[in-house]
């Protein structure tokens, strides 16, 4: 059973949730907070596996409460609630150690494979990072006097790191390129040794600073 900790100032937005959740046989939410502050309280004395966690709330925003967590060594596999105007929050969420970020329109599939996906300690890179992230990015790397030398990725490593950047699981991957599953496994590692990246998120990120994407 995955434990499963709501934050969200919005109490209908939590409503909701929870009586979505309830619809999974694998998943019990186990604590609720209304914000920030009340959050970290919980999350440390209940321990949740997922912390599924607004952006933006009052008296602590989301990535007050990653920080505080971090700061208290309790930071669980974490899923940030987001919206189309929140990238800015979203890099340093990601960077402060978040494992995922979910639109509070996704469907009720989107949000079970994303809370099973971090549970299991992957990361949740769905949605397509937005233009306004890869511009910010772009901007980032325009404004730095020496980049850093790109790594030496295959014709086909290259194709797998764009298909990644939309989310796709490696079984998705091996059915959009024609390979076997454990090929795609393999080529996946290969990408995130090249470009020194603990997951497929801060391996897209990576690529974005570097100009590769």
């Amino acid at each position: 059973m995955i434990r499963v900790c709501l934050v969200d100032d919005q109490t209908l937005v939590r409503l909701g949730l929870r009586r979505l959740l309830e619809l999974a046989p694998d998943i019990e939410v186990v604590a609720e907070a209304g914000d920030g502050q009340e959050a970290v309280a919980v999350v440390c004395a209940i321990r949740p596996d997922v912390l599924l966690l607004d952006v933006r709330m009052p008296r602590l925003d989301g990535l007050g409460v990653l920080e505080a967590l971090n700061i208290k060594g309790s930071l669980p596999p974490t899923l940030m609630l987001t919206t189309f105007n929140d990238d800015e929050a979203l890099l340093r969420s990601r960077k402060a150690g978040a494992r995922g970020f979910l639109l509070k329109d996704a469907s009720l599939e989107t949000l079970l494979d994303s809370i099973r996906t971090v549970a299991r300690g992957e990361t949740f890179s769905r949605p397509v990072l937005s233009e306004h992230v890869v511009a910010h990015l772009r901007q980032s790397q325009d404004a730095d006097p020496e980049p850093e030398a790109s790594p030496e990725l295959s014709p086909r490593e290259l194709e797998l790191l764009r298909l990644m950047a939309g989310g796709y699981s490696n079984r998705e991957l091996a059915d959009l390129v024609q390979l076997k599953e454990g090929t795609v496994k393999n080529l996946v590692s290969s990408i995130l040794f090249k470009l020194q990246a603990r997951d497929r998120t801060r391996a897209v990120l990576r690529a974005l600073e570097l100009g590769i994407l």
